[in-house]
């Protein structure tokens, strides 16, 4: 199985989304919080080009938030990128 990392932020609504998808599909995923953090926000957006949570990558390869993770499981393609 793919690695799986998100970054997120207590109380965001998209962040929850995107974990519960996750752990439906029983994916274990390591999650960075942001919360009160300016340094780790700097370096998730630094390497994803975006300051929103969540910011999700499967392996190497950065999906972006919960509307793109989800429209990865609408068209049938984030079980591949899982490895699942």
């Amino acid at each position: 199985m793919s690695k799986v990392i998100v970054y997120s932020s207590d109380y965001c609504p998209y962040c929850m989304r995107a974990k519960a998808l996750l752990e439906k599909k029983n994916v274990a995923f390591e999650e960075i919080k942001v919360d009160g953090k300016p340094q780790v926000r700097s370096d998730m957006a630094h390497k994803a080009g975006r300051t929103s949570v969540p910011q999700i990558w499967i392996g190497d390869k950065h999906i972006g938030g919960c509307d793109d993770l989800f429209a990865l499981e609408r068209a049938g393609k984030l079980d591949a990128l899982l490895n699942v």
